[in-house]
Parts: structure tokens; sequence; C-alpha cells
């Protein structure tokens, strides 16, 4: 009989705690944004040195990155800066002149991140800036997974480093690897449908599929398996309100915890569909106090108005509290 192998249980490093229900983007070469971003309601803010700036603006964009991170009050927003993705001419000198002269950074956004080697890649990068500088404030690194190959590596990706803290679904660069020709970033496709069998007067309907589902969902797993935040990307079409509402419902369904805002207007709405609903904190308190009853009589499940209510449900409202609790320490700060 060959015996089973012994595997040894996963250790998950602490992150910092950080709400991310919203992430703004601002490109770094248009200065006149920065004041507003940093007066947003966003909870995270990038300075974007990669897809927003032209190839001939790098060192450009890169310098004003890094004045703006030194020269603008950001309150306590959470302040990226994306670099330029490591297959390009930029990217080393984005991290080390970024992390070494912007004490005020707090993570890397790191592009089509491939595999567990980019990110460890980074890590080490930055260990070695924050040795010779003796640079306070460790800082993180969060990955765009917007590739096939970064979507089949997820789980690895999201192991890979201490310094890890989130992953987002990169959309609009994964339409472009999976060669569906979307014009329009974010948005569900027409196309994926499929028609249902003709009913008795012969009238078929058509089923709406959502073709990200595979990749956010692998996403969504890899970073809970890992203790990662997942946040979902870009919804381009930011005229469409109703639009983005409901990919960010169905990003909150699938466990992720926030979402980029491609303009300003797309704030309010990721911070409301991340965080939780009064009716959500209604029901939390009402199943820590129905638990607590319940567990001083020697039981630890009871149903409730046909429900039956457990000690699941009680960790569950723990989680809803202490976001809830989470949102409220930053906003008073």
């Amino acid at each position: 009989m060959t015996p089973t192998p012994h595997h040894p249980p996963v250790t998950i490093p602490p992150r910092p705690q950080r709400l991310q229900r919203s992430e703004l983007a601002v490109p770094a070469t248009n200065p006149r944004f920065f004041a507003k971003a940093a007066a947003s309601a966003a909870d995270v803010v990038f300075l974007d040195l990669e897809d927003a700036v032209a190839p001939a603006a790098k060192d450009q964009a890169r310098a004003q990155a890094i004045a703006a991170l030194n020269e603008i009050d950001w309150g306590r927003k959470t302040m990226a800066v994306r670099v330029n993705g490591l297959d390009t001419p930029w990217a080393h000198r984005d991290i080390l002149d970024v992390a070494r002269q912007a004490p005020r950074l707090d993570l890397i956004l790191l592009p089509k991140a491939g595999s567990a080697f980019d990110v460890q890649f980074v890590d080490q990068l930055l260990t070695l800036i924050e040795r010779e500088t003796g640079r306070p404030k460790r800082v993180g690194i969060e990955v765009l997974i917007e590739t096939a190959l970064g979507v089949a590596n997820a789980e690895a990706i999201a192991a890979s480093s201490p310094r890890l803290e989130a992953m987002i679904f990169g959309v609009g660069d994964y339409t472009v690897d999976m060669r569906t020709y979307d014009a329009v970033f974010g948005t569900p496709s027409e196309r994926y449908a499929v028609l249902t069998s003709a009913a008795g007067n012969g009238a078929r309907q058509r089923h709406w599929n959502d073709q990200w589902h595979f990749a956010m969902a692998r996403i969504a797993n890899a970073c809970r398996a890992y203790g990662l935040r997942p946040v979902d990307g870009p919804y381009t079409d930011f005229r469409d309100t109703e639009g983005y509402q409901a990919c960010a419902a169905r990003a909150a369904a699938l466990g992720f915890e926030g979402k980029w805002a491609i303009h300003p207007s797309q704030i309010d709405m990721a911070n409301e569909a991340f965080s939780p609903t009064a009716a959500q904190l209604e029901w939390a308190a009402h199943v820590e106090a129905l638990i607590e009853e319940t567990n001083r009589s020697g039981q630890g499940a009871v149903g409730d108005g046909g429900v039956l209510i457990d000690m699941a449900h009680l960790k569950q409202a723990r989680q809803l509290r202490h976001r809830q609790a989470l949102i409220d320490r930053i906003a008073r700060d």
C-alpha cells in the first residue's frame, strides 16, 4: 500500500490591512489630475507609467510620479505606481527610481505577471533597495493578472512572495491575449451566448453567459487561498453607470473586494459595491446575538425563520463587522 504523502500546512504571512474597494487610475503624464485624485474618495490611487504613457514620455512620467508622491498630500490613501512590464526597457529603472526616491510609495503595481518568478524578481529588487537606502517603510506588491499565462499560473503567483498583497484581473490585456476582439473592455459580449430550446410556439430565448467567469473565479480563489486581496479591473465605458455597477456586483459576489476606477465617476460606485450594506450589518448583529444565546444553552446551531444558522454564519457575520470597522477607522483618521 502506497503511503499517503505528508503535506505540511501552508503558512500565510500577514499582510497589511488596507481598503482597496476603489483603485483610481491616474496617468503620470497629467499632473493636473493629481490634486483631484488626492482629494477623491478612492481608497487606492495608482500613478500609471505603463499603458497610459507613450514610449517617448516614459522618463518624464517617471519623474512626475516621483514628484507627485513627494510633494502632494495624499492623506491616508494607499499609493501605488504601475511600472512598465518586465519585458520592456523601462521596468528596471521604474522600480529602482520610484522605490529609492519616493518614501510615500506603498505598492509597486506590476503588470502582466505571468509567473511566480516575475514577482520574486521584483521582491528581490525591493529588498536590495531597502537595504541600500534604509527605507523605513516596506514596499508591497500588487500584480495584474492579464495574460493567459498569468491565469494559468494564478496559484503559483499568489504564493510567490510575502510582499504580494493583491491580484487584479486585467481584463483589457487579457482580452487582447485571448483574441476575443472586444472593442470595449470589461463589458459583457453579446456573442458569448446560447439559444434555449424552442418553446411550444417555436420561440427561443437568447441566454447570455459571462466570458470572464473562469479567469475571475480562479484569481479570487487563488487570492483567498494565500491571503491576498482580489481586485477587479477596468470597465472602460465610464458613461455606462449601470453596467459598471452590475460588473462590480458580479465581482463582489465572486469574492473580490474592490474594482478599478478609470474615471472619478466610478469611485463612489466601487466604494458602495464593496462595502457592507445596512441590511448586511443588521443581519450580522442579529446572527452574533442569536449564536451567543444558542451557545449559552449548549447548542451550536439554531433555526431562524426557517433557515439554519450555525457557526459558519457567525464567522461571516464577524467578517462583515470587521470590514465595516476598517472602513470606519480609515474614515475617522
